[in-house]
């Protein structure tokens, strides 16, 4: 090494030579070292590499080995042994509960998959949250799968999106602990503004079946119960075309078709879907379309005419009033097709004419008009007429027009539920009615005069049936100042009449005044009542029904002589009422202190009141307004 050579000082010319000379060989063992380096380096990243290859191939034999032993797994399973007829009953029988449980079986394996889609039964109800950006092929591959002869069941929801409901914020009201209960999607919401509710008559016609909705990009099963039309709604989400397998009889492709179904599903979603559902009408046996506004494709429904051998419940509901025009499909036709079988109609906000054959031999009707469709009223009391096996009617008219031919009375001997709402001359037709078997009478129409009058005229001819539910314009006052009505609520003067409901169980009242409700519906206490009103009354709902004067300690009076904090009621005349079990309160201005002593004595409690936002510690809960 050149620091050890005995070099002098200064260097000399020899000196320097020899430490050029050495500087060199340094030079060269430091490259001859660096080489040795990247080679061991080389061979260390070779070694590396065909171990990791190595180890790689094992994992993958391994995948291998344990795919075959989750397979010989799968076939020892108990569940393979099961023969392939009773595993379709099976099917069946889940099918009976859950209607949309065949895309669920049709994705756990192959073998369910075969099976699924061999049993056209299946794939019969049709269950279906949309709306017009999602394919409507999605319509076809379902009445494909059910084969060419089975009867359908069709449900079908379309929610048309509004561009100002982004901008809508949702009110506050404040509510009692036990008001609220979880929605479909788990938040909390109450009645929707203007529904009646759930449909003209009141009642809830959905199955509480499930449905399937497309939910990112998959077939999407949820247990939820129909919506009505004007409800809240799931907005599902487009089902793209990789969702369908390859080779699938059922995916776009199979028909070749030139362009996406999302492409073409906003504008003509409706022309789409009910063309393939218009093919099949001879298959009907059920058939309900609801959307909740008018969207582009809507003339489509002029489509729904045809013979319709089997078809036995038939609707068509809109949510909003449209400018429709009047169509040439089954409810305003003339022409003779075959409907002879349907028994349930429901229209809402769309065309029919009364002459209708479809208006024939029903047990269920209800009927909701547009307000350009103005009836006389003998033709409203002939399309009654013309179904004299009636169970449920439910007529709602925001236009009618002074009677042409007489009025004669007409008697329903198998009515039990009627709903009536609208123009107050509907009062005329309800004149005209004699219901010996009445149990549900929902009575929203636009009073100018007194109800109790025609009420009671119509138990008297009626010969007191036995009411079990009352509705008195508890419904029509959710549409506000800004609705159709001319009333300002129940225009009742007296509730002598609820004497004769010894039936009576659930009733409900809308803006009316509280005070001398809750006094007839309190303790007997007048000389010449010697017994309770509505003994059996289990159910009270008041909407708008202000607390003027002492109202409010005539509730708590009533309250507390039905369900005694000890004890029971006190028998008058020898009948002991039942306890009051349910209790809605909206609007009414109760206060705080009254709503928590309700709700230690009622079972279940519902009060709203105005949100305050000058008490920030009421407690609050959003629902869609």
């Amino acid at each position: 090494m050149l620091d050890l050579l005995p070099l002098p000082e200064p260097p000399t010319q020899s000196s320097l030579t020899e430490a050029r000379r050495n500087l060199e060989t340094q030079k060269q063992s430091a490259n001859n070292l660096a080489s040795k380096i990247r080679d061991a380096e080389q061979e260390l990243e070779r070694i590396v590499r065909e171990s990791h290859e190595a180890i790689k191939n094992l994992e993958q034999e391994r995948a291998a080995v344990e795919g075959g032993i989750a397979r010989t797994l799968a076939y020892l399973s108990p569940i393979r042994r099961l023969p392939h007829e009773l595993l379709r009953l099976i099917f069946t029988l889940i099918f009976e509960d859950y209607p949309c449980c065949a895309w669920v079986l049709s994705a756990v394996c192959q073998l369910w998959r075969r099976e699924a889609l061999s049993m056209p039964r299946l794939w019969t109800k049709i269950r279906l949250v949309t709306t017009q950006n999602s394919s409507p092929d999605t319509v076809r591959l379902w009445l494909e799968r059910s084969g060419p002869t089975v009867p359908l069941d069709i449900e079908i929801f379309l929610h048309s999106s509004s561009p100002h409901l982004s901008d809508e914020r949702p009110s506050r009201r404040r509510v009692s602990p036990r008001a609220l209960s979880p929605g479909w999607d788990g938040t909390m919401w109450t009645d929707w503004p203007g529904q009646i509710p759930g449909s003209p008559d009141g009642h809830d016609h959905g199955g509480g079946q499930p449905y399937v909705q497309m939910n990112g990009g998959a077939l999407q099963y949820i247990p939820m119960a129909m919506p009505q039309p004007n409800t809240p709604i799931l907005v599902p989400h487009v089902l793209p075309h990789d969702h369908y397998p390859p080779g699938d009889a059922g995916s776009p492709q199979w028909r070749g078709s030139p362009q996406s179904s999302r492409s073409r599903g906003s504008n003509h979603w409706g022309h789409i879907a009910f063309y393939y559902l218009t093919e099949q009408m001879h298959r009907w046996t059920r058939f309900v379309f609801r959307f909740d506004r008018q969207f582009n494709s809507v003339s489509a429904l002029k489509s729904i005419a045809g013979d319709a051998p089997l078809l036995r419940e038939f609707e068509v509901s809109c949510a909003e009033p449209g400018p429709f025009n009047e169509w040439t499909w089954i409810p305003c036709t003339l022409h003779p097709y075959q409907i002879s079988q349907v028994e349930t109609l429901t229209l809402q906000h769309v065309p029919f004419r009364w002459f209708s054959p479809i208006f024939q031999n029903l047990r269920s009707l209800s009927l909701r008009s547009l307000p350009t469709c103005t009836l006389a009223l003998d033709r409203i009391l002939h399309i009654i007429k013309q179904n004299p096996n009636l169970e449920s009617l439910s007529l709602y008219f925001a236009t009618v027009s002074p009677a042409v031919l007489p009025l004669v009375p007409v008697t329903m001997e198998n009515l039990k539920s009627l709903s009536v709402g609208g123009h107050f001359m509907l009062t005329t037709i309800v004149d005209s009615l004699c219901l010996p078997a009445l149990e549900c009478l929902v009575f929203d129409v636009d009073t100018r005069d007194a109800v109790e009058e025609t009420i009671s005229s119509l138990l008297d001819r009626s010969q007191t049936p036995p009411i079990e539910k009352l509705s008195i314009a508890y419904s029509s006052h959710l549409n506000g100042p800004s609705g159709i009505f001319y009333g300002q609520g129940a225009m009742v003067t007296s509730w002598q009449f609820l004497l004769e409901l010894e039936d009576l169980q659930i009733l409900q009242v809308g803006g009316s005044v509280l005070e001398p409700l809750v006094v007839a519906l309190g303790t007997p206490e007048d000389d010449n009542q010697d017994r309770w009103f509505c003994p059996n009354l289990s159910s009270l709902a008041l909407r708008n029904c202000r607390a003027h004067g002492d109202g409010r300690a005539k509730l708590v009076h009533m309250v507390d002589a039905r369900n005694p904090e000890t004890g029971g009621p006190v028998a008058v005349g020898g009948v002991t009422p039942v306890k009051l079990r349910h209790l809605e309160l909206h609007d009414c201005g109760l206060g705080q202190d009254v709503i928590s002593w309700l709700d230690r004595r009622v079972e279940s409690v519902v009060c709203m009141e105005p949100f305050d936002a000058r008490s920030p510690r009421s407690p609050t809960f959003h629902y869609i307004a």
